[in-house]
């Protein structure tokens, strides 16, 4: 697989991107989104949107800001891990119900879960993370960016 379009000229021909998106995906400074939840929801996302891109960087910020290896290995099975307090497990819902919406509508239980966890101006700082990454991982898996991974 071959990158198409660099990143560097991506940003280049289309500054907006980094300009709309990077303030999209941030929340208020007293926001119950909190960094952990902030780096699960980035990672969960693009494990689902298979954007190795995404995974590798947000993997790498998790542990740098001090998330526990064990939690990003498990992550894609987060309903059966016990290591995901009930905060955690309403964004990850909330993730999953809005990056597959194509496939299934949002339920109602999963709206419920998150406005309880969240309430209304926390679901909705969470939501924009969700939404940012989205567009992130689209960018990304449609110009192939790569990873510099090297072992």
């Amino acid at each position: 697989m071959s990158q198409r379009i660099s990143r560097q000229v991506v940003y280049k021909l289309t500054p907006r991107l980094a300009k709309h998106l990077v303030p999209l995906g941030e929340v208020a400074a007293n926001s119950a989104v909190t960094p952990a939840i902030i780096h699960l929801v980035q990672l969960r996302v693009s494990q689902i949107n298979q954007c190795c891109f995404c995974q590798h960087m947000h993997t790498q910020e998790a542990r740098d800001d001090g998330e526990h290896q064990v939690r990003l290995d498990v992550l894609p099975a987060w309903r059966e891990a016990p290591c995901f307090n009930e905060q955690e497990r309403a964004a990850l819902e909330w993730a999953e119900a809005l990056t597959l919406i194509s496939q299934q509508s949002v339920s109602d239980t999963a709206y419920q879960n998150a406005l309880a966890a969240f309430g209304e101006q926390d679901l909705l700082e969470l939501t924009t993370v969700i939404l940012a990454i989205n567009s992130w991982n689209r960018l990304a898996v449609s110009m192939q960016f790569a990873p510099d991974i090297s072992l």
